[in-house]
């Protein structure tokens, strides 16, 4: 039997994958996320922008939970418009949550809805805020 094709170690079939293309890499590029969102860290705090086309944001429910915020919308009975001949805009329901560090004031977060984007700002909690150290 060929031991190279029975070994398996995580750098093995990493590699033995990068080459085939029927293998099991995928670059993030290629990989469909759930819903379109960025996660970012600036100087204020943390920040979510979560896209929202074609939803109002009375239908968006917002919900912290400890150290878990929640974002849902359900998606209402959609009225019949015939058939399409493209179908790209997704219009469909979505429950997203993250479990938010201690470094962050959940509590104090904010939300602001402009243009279909939907954004977050959770600060940095008090006296945790990031530091720069000189070397002595």
């Amino acid at each position: 039997m060929n031991t190279f094709l029975t070994e398996r170690n995580p750098f093995d079939i990493l590699v033995r994958n990068f080459f085939q293309d029927a293998g099991a890499y995928r670059p993030l590029a290629e990989s469909k996320l759930p819903h379109p969102l960025d996660i970012y860290e600036r100087d204020n705090g943390l920040g979510l922008d979560i896209a929202c086309t074609g939803i109002s944001k009375e239908d968006i429910e917002i919900l912290i939970e400890g150290n878990i915020i929640r974002v849902n919308y359900d998606k209402p009975q959609e009225e019949d418009l015939g058939e399409y001949i493209h179908r790209g805009i997704a219009k469909r329901s979505f429950n997203l949550g993250w479990k938010i560090d201690s470094r962050f004031n959940l509590s104090k977060a904010t939300a602001d809805f402009k243009n279909g984007l939907l954004q977050i700002i959770i600060p940095f909690a008090k006296g945790l805020e990031p530091k720069t150290l000189k070397i002595s």
